[in-house]
């Protein structure tokens, strides 16, 4: 028996479609087939050409790509959750279809999430409110040093420092300049990303960032919040130069219920992303995530391939990717501006997300983060599990910081 989703031309060994509902059902005594393709885009072609240059003429695209997907019965998607792989590597089992709550429990987890933060400025902070110190320089001094110690940056802190500063004219109490320092923080954050995609469909984002962020955990992630939420979703797994970057994901797609498309190890990222849109297009899928290679931000050749991945899948869907969500550690601190600062200008991104917070002591990256690009925090990361990717909400962020 044989699928086709496209006119048939070329069969080129390599690409392999998996789909969530031809994915093996756990229950199932006779288990359904998985879609397999053996053929992978002709990347000598006119029209691959035409969409990965982005030149003006449209690319025939049912002559490209001939899909005939045999079945193969009894293929699983979702490898072991031990294989070895990159830091990013999922180390704890997550339990597919996970519900997702959102609820007054939130907050609790990330206080824990950002206890290291907290120690540097909650409680030096609430100490230093709540002595019996006037409200002087000697205290605005000590104020300065725990946010700059924060990560906040010494440029945000001393402008925030003289605006806090007018406004404790006339306070008496440190309740009441601990008030203002939170305002003060609160303006610092852009308005915030939707928590989940909306807008056109598919909806496409692409996934950049450092090795080692946690990029693709996050995108992983993600793709179960959305499922959770009855989004169709499908992974296009193109960072194709990390040896375990392919089976990461698909450890990922499986663990969500995702539909996902993959070359072999090696292929064109851009024929990844092209062949992925491609096929959201046709099955009706709600989402597209789009995992890439993480690299240095100064290596040039691979911030162009990024440039390159952008453009073929503008010119397969205009106006995709939607989103370019920028991974970020916070371990990293300042670092992590400069990192993005050369992002920014290479793709333009429109959202950021801060992982691994839970890990440092630096949790004011992520106002820093958002004031100096101009840019929404989308998430933020505060633990392993799927529920502490919180979607980022500047307000009870602050709360978590210094309220007991």
């Amino acid at each position: 028996m044989v699928f086709s989703f496209f006119k048939k031309k070329k069969k080129i060994p390599g690409t392999e479609i998996v789909s969530e509902e031809e994915r093996p059902e756990a229950e199932s005594s006779t288990p359904e087939p998985s879609l397999h393709s053996d053929l992978e885009p002709d990347l000598e072609s006119d029209d691959f050409q035409e969409a990965t240059e982005a030149v003006e003429e449209e690319p025939v695209l049912d002559e490209k790509n001939d899909m005939d997907l045999e079945p193969v019965l009894g293929q699983a998607t979702a490898k072991d959750p031990e294989t070895k792989a990159a830091p990013d590597q999922p180390e704890e089992p997550v339990q597919e279809n996970e519900e997702i709550k959102e609820s007054t429990g939130l907050l609790s987890k990330l206080k824990s999430g950002l206890a290291k933060t907290r120690t540097v400025l909650n409680t030096d902070i609430t100490e230093l409110f709540s002595s019996a110190k006037a409200i002087d320089d000697d205290l605005f001094d000590t104020l300065e040093e725990h946010l700059v110690t924060s990560d906040l940056g010494i440029d945000i802190t001393m402008e925030m420092m003289e605006r806090i500063k007018k406004k404790s004219r006339g306070l008496s109490t440190g309740d009441e300049l601990r008030q203002v320092l939170k305002e003060e923080l609160l303006t610092l954050f852009q308005d915030p990303s939707p928590p989940a995609p909306s807008g056109p469909k598919p909806y496409v984002i692409m996934m950049v960032g450092v090795n080692g962020t946690g990029k693709t955990t996050t995108l992983g992630k993600l793709a179960m919040k959305y499922k959770a939420e009855g989004k169709k979703v499908l992974i296009a797994a193109a960072d194709t130069f990390r040896a375990a970057a392919i089976e990461q994901v698909e450890i990922w797609a499986g663990r969500a219920g995702a539909d996902i498309v993959r070359h072999k190890e090696g292929a064109d990222p851009a024929a990844v992303a092209y062949d992925a849109v491609e096929a959201a297009m046709a099955r009706g899928v709600d989402v597209v995530l789009i995992d890439t290679a993480g690299r240095l931000h100064t290596q040039k050749n691979l911030m162009e391939e990024l440039k390159k991945i952008k453009r073929s899948v503008d010119k397969k869907y205009k106006g995709a990717p939607h989103d370019i969500m920028m991974v970020i550690d916070a371990t990293t601190g300042q670092n992590a501006l400069s990192q993005a600062k050369i992002f920014h200008e290479a793709v333009g991104l429109t959202q950021m997300s801060v992982s691994k917070l839970d890990g440092t002591a630096k949790g004011g990256i992520v106002a820093a983060v958002s004031s100096l690009m101009e840019l929404p925090i989308a998430y933020i990361g505060v633990g392993e599990a799927i529920e502490d990717l919180q979607a980022f909400d500047a307000q009870r962020f602050i709360d978590a910081l210094f309220d007991d």
